[in-house]
């Protein structure tokens, strides 16, 4: 059942007054806003347990993320960084539904603050964020669809600092470098293919750096070759 403009509005306002009150060496538990919002995760999580296909669960977090948005908002406007598993989740549920777009800005603050994954998890939020981003485009290439090189740019810049296997930020070299590489139609030649060019092969020349077995290697081929079209026969 959709929120009310008003109770939307109260659940913001009272989760950024909470965020406000909550210093960065806190965690966000006792805090009424929070604790009401865990409550409706829990029974969420409970609902998603029911169903077993992965893709019936996004399917499932789609439909349950708008409840959870004025309480996001207000964190984000007003936290200092107290630590907030409901923030994290609904991250991850983001990420899951495809909604990359809404998890982005709750991954910038998760890294701001250094928040911590909860402890099911063995990766750190960095490594989740760069990775996660990054299987879902390499899956979305795999099937022949596209995926928004300015999510993957995005994605690349806020995990940049962030300590992470190579393994991990090879996948999202090598889906920037795929993302790049599409832009071009070897059809439809363009004035700006010789830019996306250079980018695919920094990223996949980066890729395959990290890790040599990452799956880069018929795409930098290809992005040899069309350079090389691109830039005509040697004088």
């Amino acid at each position: 059942m959709a929120l009310s403009p008003a109770k939307r509005h109260f659940q913001q306002v009272t989760a950024a007054q909470a965020a406000e009150a909550a210093g960065p060496a806190d965690t966000m538990e006792g805090l009424d806003a929070y604790d009401q919002q865990r409550a409706q995760l829990l029974q969420d999580q409970l609902r998603l347990k029911q169903v077993q296909s992965t893709e019936g669960k996004c399917a499932l977090k789609a439909q349950l993320l708008p409840a959870y948005a004025p309480y996001v908002q207000g964190v984000l406007e007003a936290g200092q960084g107290a630590q907030d598993e409901v923030l994290i989740t609904v991250m991850l549920w983001h990420i899951d539904a495809g909604a990359f777009a809404e998890a982005l800005p709750i991954a910038e603050y998760v890294l701001k603050h250094s928040l911590k994954m909860p402890d099911r998890f063995s990766r750190t939020a960095g490594t989740v964020i760069a990775e996660e981003v990054a299987e879902a485009a390499l899956k979305a290439f795999k099937a022949g669809n596209q995926f928004d090189v300015a999510i993957l740019a995005k994605t690349e810049e806020l995990t940049a600092e962030q300590d992470m296997p190579d393994q991990a930020r090879a996948k999202l070299h090598l889906a920037l470098g795929k993302a790049a590489a599409a832009q071009v139609d070897e059809a439809k030649p363009d004035a700006t293919d010789a830019v996306w060019l250079e980018a695919a092969k920094r990223h996949l020349s980066r890729a395959i750096e990290l890790h040599s077995n990452c799956g880069g290697k018929k795409d930098m081929e290809r992005v040899d070759r069309l350079l090389k079209n691109h830039a005509g026969p040697a004088s």
